[in-house]
C-alpha cells in the first residue's frame, strides 16, 4: 500500500506549479498529519472547527491551517486567532462574525466566497448575483479585518466528467469577471475547487487550491 508520502508526491507531481494542494485532515489522527507533515505538506484544511483547534495545539506552528466546512457564526471566535483561510463564506452574516473575531485578535483573515455551482440541495453557497452583491456592497468597506481572496465552489457528486468539467469552468469565469470589482479589500487570488476525486480537472479548469483527502491518507 503507498505511503502517506507517495501519495503526497504523486499529487504534487501531477499538479501545475500555480495550483497548491490542500491536504484535506478531517477524521484524521494527529501521527497521520505528522507523517504529512514529514513530507513537506503544509497547508491542512479542516471541516471542524472544533478539530481544527485540537490540531492545532498539537502540531507544528508552521502549518497554515484552513477552514473548508460549512462555518457556524458561534465558533468563528475558536479559529480567529490562527486561521490562515476560511474557504467556506457563504452569507454576510458570517463575514461579519469572521471581521469581529479577527479584530479582537488584531488579525486580518483572508476569506473565500462559496459560490453553489453543484445541481444538488445539498450544499452550500451564494449564488453569483448574492456574492456580487457582496463584494460591491458599501458595508464590505466597513468591514477593515476581513478580506476577499477569491472564491471555492464543490462540483456536483456525479461520474460524469463533463458536467463536473462544466461546473468548474463556469465558476472560472465567475472568477475573472469578479476581478473588474477588485479593490483594496477583494482580490481573485484564489479559485478553491477540486477535491479527491475531481481535483485533476478542476487543475485544469484553472483551480488554484485542491482540497485532497482520501486520495492522500486513504478512505475513512
Amino acid at each position: 500500500m503507498p505511503s502517506i508520502a507517495d501519495n503526497l508526491a504523486q499529487i504534487e507531481q501531477a499538479l501545475r506549479k500555480e495550483t497548491r494542494l490542500v491536504a484535506v485532515t478531517k477524521t484524521k489522527p494527529t501521527t497521520l498529519l505528522m507523517e504529512a507533515y514529514e513530507a513537506g505538506a503544509r497547508l491542512f484544511g479542516e471541516n471542524k472547527v472544533q478539530e481544527m483547534v485540537a490540531k492545532y495545539e498539537e502540531l507544528p506552528k508552521d502549518i497554515e491551517w484552513h477552514m473548508i466546512g460549512h462555518l457556524q457564526t458561534n465558533k468563528v471566535k475558536y479559529m480567529a486567532p490562527f486561521v490562515s483561510l476560511v474557504h467556506s463564506v457563504d452569507s454576510f452574516k458570517l463575514l461579519k462574525e469572521i471581521n469581529k473575531e479577527a479584530r479582537k485578535n488584531d488579525r486580518i483573515i483572508d476569506c473565500l466566497l462559496q459560490i453553489y455551482i453543484a445541481r444538488e440541495e445539498t450544499k452550500f453557497g451564494l449564488s453569483e448575483d448574492e456574492a456580487l452583491a457582496l463584494i460591491t456592497s458599501p458595508e464590505l468597506a466597513t468591514l477593515a479585518n476581513v478580506r476577499i481572496a477569491g472564491l471555492m465552489g464543490m462540483a456536483s457528486n456525479t461520474d460524469d466528467q463533463e458536467a463536473v468539467r462544466s461546473e468548474f469552468r463556469g465558476l472560472k469565469s465567475t472568477f475573472e469577471a469578479f476581478k473588474n470589482h477588485e479593490n483594496a479589500q477583494v482580490t481573485m487570488r484564489e479559485l478553491s475547487m477540486g477535491m479527491s476525486g475531481d481535483y485533476l480537472i478542476a487543475m485544469e479548469e484553472g483551480s488554484t487550491l485542491v482540497r485532497v483527502g482520501s486520495a492522500i491518507f486513504g478512505s475513512r
